[in-house]
């Protein structure tokens, strides 16, 4: 068809665009005159393509049509009006004209507010359904007859921006385009508008969008989010008028902590906070808005209000100087209606719209590549000057939002001064929790209170989710540029690495882990593990697959991987560190956003971790750590319906629990990595010093509390004896006592709870004759030691063959020449899968030993040797889904299917 493009803006040049591919021909597109020098985006595409743009500054005066306007647009020959986004009025002679008539593009779902606001008064009306309609164009009134509708969710914050660029724009205009097909094909509906549910509102301007306080806080909040950004509702702020924008719904309980603002005509003052500007309506519901602009056009952030202007001017060096020329150009080139760009050249007001927004901040990348503006950064900083300084501040690192602020414990220990946080951390600061409740983390190494920490509380557990939701949707983690995202777990692995002497320590007074091994496990695998996942970030990907096509068209088909939200992570004491670094990185690099339990006993690095974190420029709410009891914060974890998915490494009586609130709940995706009983067959033909070597390691490493830990040795008959002669001489050459001694070979059991079960495991073994060749026994001595401990002569019935000791428990069976598959058959009879090895010279009996072991992870001549390239998850009752490696990533991501046929 041949059409005539009737409007303006970047929507009309998308349609435009988009019917030229339809191959429709636009004899002309009729737009609005160039403003300050620039032209219309809509004037600019269709001038590059040769096509006849006329640029009116009316229509009609008077009500009458201009004759030679008129007959400018008919000796186009147009068989059609398309008006995408039309700001004049166009006289009937024109819409009737072509032999089709003229369609018109219109935000929302007519008659339902019809009117030059529709999507100001959909938001402001809270709606809970918006749309589009393309209707047939009458005298102006929206009132003429449907073609085409397309409806969304409103979502409850929602501004005029979001659904635009969500939903109103891309499919708009792809609806706009339907519409033309349908035309085309004579198809094309004429459904009459019904009276029933009309509205006609007033156009929103300035004059007319001041904040009625005497209503809900609700409603304000649609007024504020449906005058965002234009024209911007505003009140009455110590004489001026101050305009507000990023409206939430919120608890009234976050303005506890403030500084009171008069505001007037409200029913209360507001609260200028840390989290921003907390308003109240008369129902004494709260309201919080992000950012607040002044009458000279100044934007700020609104918890910034008291403080606005108080920071100093930045000295520029040399080399600041030369890049504040480069953007004295940059914005030259951008205002090219100004003579000379001075100090204090206005942005806005020198002309800019959107578009240059963009464009700016793309200018800056190219400069500056470290210098990463969002589009908010411009509309707070408008003048040239502070455009310059906020830039400045950025590059140099100064450019924190807040300050953070940490409570710390401090100990002077291990030659060094350790810096502790210990509340809860939520939002990007560390809080008390509910009712300020607290409980003492205690030393295994001499049973003495370390600090007392927050205990979190379930209404803690809600606000950490509330933020982690936040966090995801609102500030978009999931949808960062990828390579983002992974500059900044690389800038936490750093920090983390500057820190790994203090992270060993705490970890060390925590824990009981020895020093030594601390800082090069529990602490250096975590580093290794932050910075494999940051690589992964920009590689994470789907595929192309082929499918049968439907003929005559095609069909293509690919996946995408999409990060799933709100992820919870609960981790055991046994690697607190280590634990959360193999689950938050993977999770982290896929785009989710955490709230992380850990292990009541441990959450020492946990929280020095967050601390970490936030230096290291993470968002807030992306890392909340909340210390607590597994029955009610791992709990509420587990029930919650904002969680989307729940990692777990503990007990399988715990994993099972979890399980099944998870499916209860809201079916959320759940990985489990639980309980083990790991065998290590050692065969004669092995090589003795580096079996009995590794043996020890694979039991007493990490003083037994080791997931993977060889719960059971199976040792050859001919070499039995010898092997465990060998054992017990070095168990007697250990050292055990004080984690921090650089000596120290065997540090204390975790916590007193643990102590005793291991004293009692013991006590099975004995009663059921298993041969006691050393240990079994708790030190008395201050703190939770025990001593390694060897068993012989353990039969397959016995609890201590089937159970896991979770201990530096030694339990070694011996097994006839010959008898593999009897071995085998020992070894795989247990509900567990988690771990296995084999020491063997003779590569045929490793390959089928290795094969035949029921087990995640196989140890062929070595044991314990994890990386963070190689997948880690178990089989039967130890669980299910990997950590580390490539497969981890698979479990913090969802999978989606799109086909398109063309």
């Amino acid at each position: 068809m041949k059409i005539a493009v009737i409007g303006q803006s970047l929507f009309g040049k998308e349609v435009y665009k988009e019917l030229r591919k339809d191959g429709h021909t636009i004899v002309g597109v009729f737009t609005i005159p160039d403003k300050d020098g620039k032209a219309d985006p809509l004037a600019t595409e269709a001038e590059k393509d040769g096509v006849p743009v006329f640029k009116l500054s009316r229509w009609r005066v008077k009500g009458q049509a201009l004759p030679e306007v008129v007959s400018q647009y008919k000796a186009t020959g147009p068989e059609l009006n398309v008006l995408p986004f039309c700001s004049q009025f166009i006289p009937m002679e024109v819409i009737d004209h072509p032999k089709h008539g003229s369609i018109i593009y219109h935000p929302s779902l007519l008659p339902r507010h019809r009117g030059a606001s529709a999507i100001n008064w959909t938001l402001i009306h809270g709606d809970k359904k918006g749309g589009f309609t393309v209707f047939w164009a009458d005298d102006g009134l929206d009132t003429g007859p449907i073609l085409l509708q397309r409806e969304c969710d409103v979502e409850p914050n929602d501004t005029v921006n979001t659904i635009y660029k969500r939903f109103l724009f891309p499919e708009g205009v792809k609806g706009t385009v339907e519409a033309v097909r349908l035309i085309a094909e004579g198809k094309a509906q004429r459904i009459p508008q019904p009276e029933e549910g009309a509205t006609y509102e007033c156009i929103q301007k300035k004059e007319n969008s001041k904040i009625d306080w005497n209503q809900s806080a609700e409603a304000i909040h649609n007024w504020i989010r449906g005058n965002d950004k234009v024209p911007g509702a505003w009140a009455e702020v110590d004489g001026q008028k101050v305009t507000f924008y990023g409206s939430t719904l919120i608890d009234n309980g976050v303005a506890a902590n403030g500084r009171p603002l008069e505001i007037c005509g409200a029913s209360r003052p507001g609260m200028v906070t840390k989290a921003g500007l907390v308003l109240f309506g008369n129902d004494g519901g709260a309201l919080l808005v992000k950012n607040i602009q002044f009458e000279d056009g100044k934007m700020i952030t609104a918890s910034q209000y008291f403080s606005a202007g108080a920071s100093a001017t930045v000295v520029l060096t040399e080399e600041e100087k030369a890049f504040a020329e480069q953007m004295r150009a940059v914005w030259q080139s951008i205002l090219t209606n100004v003579g000379q760009i001075e100090d204090s050249t206005d942005f806005f007001k020198s002309g800019a719209a959107s578009m240059d927004v963009v464009r700016l901040v793309e200018e800056v990348k190219l400069c500056a590549s470290s210098c990463q503006l969002q589009n908010e950064d411009i509309y707070m900083n408008t003048t040239f000057q502070d455009f310059i300084q906020m830039c400045v501040r950025k590059l140099r690192g100064e450019d924190d939002e807040e300050e953070l602020i940490v409570d710390y414990v401090e100990k002077n220990i291990n030659n060094m001064t350790v810096k502790m946080p210990h509340q809860l951390f939520i939002n990007g600061e560390f809080v008390d929790a509910e009712g300020g409740k607290t409980y003492k983390t205690i030393n295994p190494c001499d049973g003495m209170a370390i600090c007392d920490v927050s205990l979190a509380q379930i209404s803690d557990v809600d606000k950490a989710v509330a933020a982690a939701k936040e966090a995801f949707e609102e500030q978009e983690w999931g949808k960062m540029n990828p390579r983002d995202r992974g500059r900044l777990l690389y800038k936490l692995a750093d920090l983390m690495e500057q820190h790994q002497e203090e992270l060993a320590t705490i970890e060390a007074i925590d824990s009981g882990a020895v020093y030594t091994l601390a800082l090069k496990t529990h602490v250096g695998m975590s580093i290794q593990t932050f910075r494999y996942f940051a690589g992964w970030c920009d590689k994470i990907q789907g595929s192309t697959i082929p499918i049968n096509q439907a003929r005559p068209n095609r069909n293509l088909c690919f996946t995408r991987k999409e990060p799933i939200g709100v992820c919870a992570i609960v981790i055991p004491w046994n690697y607190p560190l280590m634990m959360l670094a193999w689950k938050t990185a993977a999770c982290l690099a896929a785009g989710n956003t955490v709230v992380l339990k850990p292990a009541q006993v441990t959450p020492l690095t946990a929280l020095k971790f967050a601390e970490l974190a936030s230096r290291a420029g993470l968002p807030k709410g992306v890392i909340n750590i909340l210390p607590g009891s597994g029955s009610l914060v791992g709990q509420r974890l587990s029930d919650h319906p904002d969680v989307r998915k729940l990692g777990f490494t503990g007990s399988t009586e715990i994993g099972k629990q979890i399980m099944k609130s998870c499916a209860v709940s809201n079916l959320k995706k759940v990985s489990l990595e639980l309980g083990g009983k790991s065998p290590l067959i050692i065969f004669a033909d092995c090589d003795m010093d580096k079996a009995v070597r590794m043996g020890m390691s694979s039991v007493f490493f990490n003083k037994g509390e080791n997931c993977i830990a060889a719960g059971r040795l199976f040792v050859e008959e001919s070499i039995h004896d010898q092997f465990v002669k060998k054992v017990v001489e070095e168990v007697k050459k250990m050292k055990i006592g004080d984690p921090l001694d650089r000596c120290t070979d065997h540090g204390p059991q975790n916590h007193k709870a643990h102590l005793d079960k291991l004293v009692e495991f013991c006590q099975f073994g004995v009663k059921e004759g298993a041969v006691l060749v050393c240990g079994g026994h708790a030190l008395q001595r201050p703190g939770f030691f025990f001593e390694p401990t060897v068993f012989t002569n353990v039969q397959d019935h016995m609890y201590i063959a089937k159970e896991e000791s979770f201990g530096p428990v030694m339990i070694i069976s011996k097994f006839k020449s010959g008898e593999i598959d009897e071995v085998l058959r020992s070894a795989n009879a247990t509900e567990y899968g988690l771990a296995s090895g084999v020491f063997t010279k003779d590569i045929s009996k490793a390959l089928y030993v290795s094969e035949r072991l029921n087990a995640g992870t196989v140890f062929v001549n070595t044991y314990n040797k994890t990386d963070v390239a190689t997948p880690f998850g178990g089989f039967k009752q130890s669980g299910f889904g990997k950590d580390l490696g490539q497969e981890a990533l698979n479990e913090y991501l969802k999978t989606k299917a799109v086909t398109i046929e063309y």
